[in-house]
């Protein structure tokens, strides 16, 4: 029976618009308690940063050079003269460097070079993506 007195008296506090305390309650919501053993992670949990990727375009004998400009002003929005400058070293040393980045902008890198569509400037049907691959540097 103590319990329904507790409810009349509940009942009649809600009446008179006055908060259901208890005369020895402090707060309508009792604070979360907090675990005082909690420590920092040690540093060996942390996440490990991935290095920055280069995207490597390779040479070949079949793309023209309008059409790896193009690609690199498209992907890139390098400007024309930049995009010349990275395609004669490229064609010099067989391979070049031309995006560095994390990895994942990499790869989406490489795959826009790899679906920009045929060589429209070769006389010949080129209709395969440049040579281009995606390589971790020293970070």
């Amino acid at each position: 029976m103590a319990s329904v007195g507790r409810f009349h008296g509940l009942l009649s506090r809600a009446n008179r618009c006055e908060p259901a305390m208890d005369a020895d309650q402090n707060a309508a919501v009792a604070a979360p308690q907090v675990d005082q053993k909690t420590k920092e992670q040690p540093a060996a949990d942390k996440p490990r940063l991935l290095p920055p990727h280069a995207v490597v375009v390779m040479n070949d004998d079949f793309h023209t050079f309008n059409y790896v400009i193009d690609v690199f002003a498209k992907v890139f929005g390098y400007a024309p003269e930049k995009s010349a400058v990275l395609a004669a070293q490229i064609h010099k040393d067989g391979r070049g460097i031309v995006w560095s980045g994390t990895k994942e902008l990499a790869e989406l890198k490489r795959d826009q070079i790899r679906s920009a569509g045929p060589d429209v400037y070769a006389s010949r049907n080129v209709d395969w993506p440049l040579g281009v691959v995606i390589e971790p540097l020293p970070g």
